[in-house]
Order: structure tokens, then C-alpha cells, then sequence
């Protein structure tokens, strides 16, 4: 949802016009004052005897219709207690005793009706336009599988579940150990937003690994046709050593080979500068 204010401060004088000025503060802000007529300079504002504030903000309703369409109200209030709306429609209702004389000239001028829906239109659509997926759209979850030591208890490990970038936020995270539901030792943590409008969270899994036991983190979402798995096998001690094990031999072939490597290109530079210096 987005909306756009227009303010308009003091009371204006005999003779004045006004000028909108274009806040640097947000997009879609505008500041109404009034300024005296004539070719000379501005007088200096005095203190007005009364002072309030013109507020006209702009709603946007955003729907899955194709196509992408917007429908967008506006909304105008004062200080004094008056408060107007305006329907989908484009007719303006009051919501205060106050306000109820302001909607019967403004329904009947289509100059003040037009230039209001144009407003609206243009703020919307440039929202629309700019947010992109969250909006409107549904945004598949990424999801990823981590192992992570336990600090609670030492022979026990924690399985992370990272469910990140989807929209809307309604989303159903479950933890399977072959393929039964585990609900001891789940813990969660709270949904949060993204800066760009998406979700994420964390679901994590105390467990005990045995050899063959396979993890599921499953994810439901609307934006998914059906369930999103991601498995995760516990391996031996062996073999987890074994694979640890020739890790460090790759990385120790890496380290004596690159000297070796080094001083071959070097002699291979060398030789071809002694053969172009005889040439």
C-alpha cells in the first residue's frame, strides 16, 4: 500500500495565489503554501491568527486482477474536524458532520473529480510499477539445509532450515526424519521482513544423527504447487573422517604443488627469452 500527502499551512490573503511545491523529504509529497501576487519580493510571514493543516492523502489498493490493475481512493481531511473520502467510484462522501457541505460542489465540478482520480492514477501506477514481485505477485521461498553443532548438548546437532524471499508471509515449515513428522526439538524463530518486502525465517532441528537417517525440511507455500522438500543424510563417524580426510590431502597436494608449479612457469619464461634474444 502506498499513499502520497499533499500539506497546506496558514491561511492564505486577500488576492493570493498558491503554488505547490515538491517535497525533497518522499516521493509524492507536495506542500501547498500561499504567495502574495505581484513583481516585487515576497513580504515576511507574519504569524497567522489561526493556524491548520490541509492534508489529501492518496490510497492504493492493489489486486491480483490481470493485468495488474490498481484501484485507489483519496482521502482529504482538515484540522477542523472535517474528514472527507473518496469512493473507487470517484464520488466523495464525509465522514464528519463538518465535512458534509465540501462533497456536494466537489461531486458536481468534473475539473476537481478529474484532476484527483488523475493524481491517484499516477501515484499508484508508479508504485506498482516500481515494487515489482511483492506487490502483486507471489514469491517463491529459496530454502537450504545447514548442520550445525549443538551448545546445549554436545553429542547433538542442530539441522537449520533457512526459508528466505517469499511473499506473502503465510507460510507452513515442517521437519521430517524418514519421513515422520518431528515436532520435539523444532524451534523457530520469528518471521521477519525483508527490505524489499519478502519474508524469511529459520526453523531448526535438535536431533541425534544415526547412519541412513534422512532429514526433510518441508516447505508449503501458495506460491508453490505443491510441497517443497530439501533432504538432508547423516553419515557415519567413519565416514565423515574418511571424507575429512581427503579434504585435507587435496588441500595439502595444493600447497606443495604450487611451488613446483611456479618455478616450472618461471624457467619456461626464461628459456623463451633466451631463444628471442638470439633471434
Amino acid at each position: 500500500m502506498g499513499g502520497s500527502a499533499q500539506h497546506w499551512r496558514g491561511e492564505p490573503g486577500p488576492g493570493a495565489r498558491t503554488q505547490w511545491q515538491k517535497s525533497l523529504r518522499r516521493p509524492g509529497c507536495y506542500r501547498l503554501r500561499a504567495a502574495g501576487q505581484g513583481a516585487g519580493p515576497e513580504p515576511s510571514p507574519s504569524p497567522p491568527p489561526r493556524a491548520f493543516l490541509y492534508q489529501i492523502k492518496i490510497e492504493c489498493y492493489f489486486t491480483n486482477a490481470p493485468g495488474g490493475s490498481g484501484i485507489c481512493t483519496g482521502t482529504s481531511t482538515t484540522g477542523g474536524g472535517r474528514a472527507l473520502r473518496q469512493r473507487p467510484g470517484g464520488v466523495y462522501v464525509a465522514d464528519t458532520e463538518l465535512g458534509r457541505p465540501a462533497p456536494r460542489g466537489w461531486n458536481k465540478d468534473p475539473a476537481i473529480l478529474a484532476q484527483m482520480r488523475g493524481e491517484a492514477d499516477r501515484f499508484c501506477r508508479h508504485n506498482y510499477e516500481g515494487v515489482g514481485c511483492p506487490v502483486l505477485e507471489r514469491c517463491r521461498p529459496k530454502v537450504k539445509v545447514s548442520p550445525m553443532k549443538s551448545e546445549s548438548q554436545p553429542h547433538s546437532h542442530l539441522l537449520v532450515c533457512s526459508v528466505t524471499g517469499f511473499y506473502p508471509s503465510g507460510i507452513e515449515i515442517k521437519w521430517l526424519k524418514n519421513g515422520q513428522e518431528q515436532t520435539a526439538g523444532v524451534v523457530s524463530t520469528e518471521l521477519l521482513q525483508n527490505g524489499d518486502w519478502t519474508f524469511q525465517i529459520l526453523v531448526m532441528l535438535e536431533m541425534s544423527p544415526r547412519r541412513g537417517d534422512v532429514y526433510t525440511c518441508q516447505v508449503e507455500h501458495i506460491s508453490l504447487r505443491g510441497p517443497l522438500t530439501v533432504h538432508w543424510e547423516a553419515q557415519s563417524d567413519s565416514a565423515r573422517s574418511k571424507m575429512l580426510t581427503g579434504v585435507g590431502g587435496f588441500v595439502l597436494g595444493l600447497i606443495f604443488l604450487a611451488p613446483g608449479l611456479l618455478i616450472y612457469l618461471k624457467n619456461k619464461k626464461g628459456e623463451r627469452l633466451r631463444v628471442g634474444a638470439r633471434h
